[in-house]
């Protein structure tokens, strides 16, 4: 354990003294804890780096402003990491976890994950979590002694946060915790509820700014409607874009302390003393039931107002084309895909062109796809 893990962490944290390790074996580094090299791995991936032309909401050339998965996973990192240093839990462990959580996300967000599954759904489905945990454990090639980024276990547990029990089956010891109906780490539990709290959020400022949601529409919602309230009557000049700025900034800041009020407390009941003991007793990292309400409220408003807007659903209809085209294409004629890929298809089949399609960005999708089937493609 390194010297500023012995200062900051409680009892019940994950720490390089109590990891499970690596699949493959390494030498620890002298100079970096294990969470910290994880962390450093993830940054340095390909498919981290792709994150940056991946949709959130909003497709990637619809506006430069507009959030992607990469800036929405470093919003989940900071919150996650604010919370953990609260909690005295391993901030380097909810940071690798935040960063990682969606490097398995397909183009077209959760749109064309839908297509995808649908494509694959004889052959094995494909679900997101499982992809990032595929890109971190097999499809990252940087080492000579290993596929994939040979991530600590915990690390690992984190990135999967849901899974079917017979998925799970296949998975051996990272799959465990599902059938034996077990918890992750704290780390874990508090990353999966940071990327609630970022995206329900900062898809209000994207709503917002597009234009498909309204000030008038918002404050139908209790807790938007409140701190609006309080920042127009502190700044009663103020311009509507701070004004939402604002406003979203004080939503986030109610629910990150109202998190750590309630984790805190959850804590002190269960009276954990070793990571085991998390892993046994029920989720810890919890809103409060008035909090917890207010969140379901705003999660339904935007499903229902932003999510299933016509004109995201327009986008989310092409979405799905256009990776339905994709898949089947690949599949009726392997010898389209590119060479790497296509050797790959020789041994894993199908899966093989799932990989391919999910490691796609927004651009390259659309791009590969007018190369298919538009005439005059081959010239771009």
């Amino acid at each position: 354990m390194s010297a500023e893990e012995v200062r900051a962490l409680a009892p019940y944290a994950a720490s390089s003294d109590n990891t499970r390790g690596r699949l493959h074996a390494e030498a620890r580094s002298t100079s970096r804890s294990e969470f910290q090299r994880d962390r450093d791995r993830i940054i340095h991936s390909s498919a981290f780096r792709r994150l940056e032309y991946k949709t959130q909401v909003f497709v990637n050339h619809e506006g430069d402003l507009f959030r992607t998965r990469l800036t929405h996973s470093l919003e989940v990192a900071q919150i996650a990491r604010s919370i953990a240093r609260n909690l005295g839990l391993n901030e380097d462990l909810v940071e690798a976890i935040s960063l990682a959580h969606d490097l398995g996300h397909t183009p077209f967000g959760h749109a064309g994950q839908d297509a995808l599954n649908e494509c694959m759904k004889t052959h094995g489905g494909f679900e997101h979590n499982l992809q990032s945990l595929r890109v971190v454990d097999v499809l990252e090639e940087r080492y000579g002694g290993f596929d994939g980024l040979n991530l600590c276990y915990e690390t690992r547990e984190g990135i999967l946060k849901h899974c079917s029990l017979e998925n799970a089956r296949q998975l051996g010891d990272i799959g465990r915790r599902f059938i034996d109906r077990q918890q992750p780490s704290l780390e874990a539990q508090l990353a999966n509820l940071a990327d609630e709290i970022a995206y329900n959020n900062h898809d209000i400022d994207d709503g917002l700014r597009s234009g498909l949601l309204t000030i008038e529409q918002m404050m139908e919602i209790e807790l938007f409607a409140r701190h609006c309230g309080e920042v127009k009557r502190l700044y009663p000049t103020i311009t509507a874009r701070r004004m939402t700025l604002e406003t979203v900034r004080r939503m986030i800041n109610e629910l990150i302390v109202d998190v750590t009020g309630t984790t805190k407390r959850n804590i002190l009941a269960s009276d954990p003393v070793s990571l085991d003991e998390v892993r046994a007793a029920g989720s810890l990292v919890a809103f409060s039931p008035s909090v917890s309400e207010a969140a379901i409220e705003l999660k339904r408003f935007l499903r229902k107002e932003l999510y299933y807007h016509y004109r995201v659903q327009r986008m989310a209809n092409k979405a799905k084309q256009i990776v339905q085209d994709l898949f089947e294409a690949f599949f009726d004629a392997p010898r389209l895909l590119p060479t790497e890929h296509a050797k790959r298809h020789e041994q894993l089949g199908p899966r093989a062109i799932a990989d391919y399609v999910a490691g796609m960005t927004d651009r390259y999708a659309i791009r590969e796809h007018r190369r298919l089937f538009q005439v005059g493609g081959w010239q771009e």
